[in-house]
């Protein structure tokens, strides 16, 4: 017995397309795929949700002082100290962190006027979304963060579609 879906593909057409359902499900909250795509996708999205679960609550707050620049109308700059509160992660929020990485794709966001030559796109930093949005809703679980719902056979290969999303 295999130990994982093959999926049809090789070793790293596997891993990334694993990746990538696993990004989409996790900035979108759902997606469309077959049946064991989706129970594949599943284990991995769970552990991660898990790990993000267990460290949402590992860090320490620092206060700093930063020189912050402020040019006026006539081009005067003025240097001025700005006390800002950072977030500093314990070690196993960084080794978490630096898994989850390994994991997922940078997602960048367009905004919604379209994709115009000058519009500015957003890096999102996934761990941080898991630490701070998604680990919430589940601080009270133990697993099963996701359902999958049956959709029926698809026109083209009858292969049986899913929709795998966050509870």
């Amino acid at each position: 017995m295999a130990e994982y879906r093959k999926l049809g593909r090789n070793a790293s057409q596997r891993k990334a397309l694993l990746r990538n359902q696993v990004t989409n499900l996790l900035y979108h909250g759902k997606i469309k795929t077959t049946v064991s795509k989706a129970k594949e996708v599943r284990s991995i999205a769970e552990k991660l949700i898990t790990l993000a679960v267990k460290e949402k609550d590992n860090f320490t707050e620092a206060e700093v002082v930063v020189k912050q620049t402020t040019v006026d109308k006539n081009g005067n700059k003025t240097v001025s100290d700005v006390t800002k509160t950072i977030k500093k992660d314990a070690p196993s929020r960084l080794n978490a962190r630096r898994k989850m990485l390994s994991v997922l794709y940078p997602v960048t966001e367009v905004p919604a006027k379209g994709r115009k030559k000058r519009t500015l796109s957003k890096e999102v930093n996934l761990p941080n979304h898991l630490f701070e949005n998604v680990a919430p809703k589940y601080e009270g679980r133990n697993g099963g963060y996701t359902r999958i719902i049956k959709l029926g056979m698809r026109r083209g290969d009858a292969a049986e579609i899913v929709i795998l999303e966050l509870i």
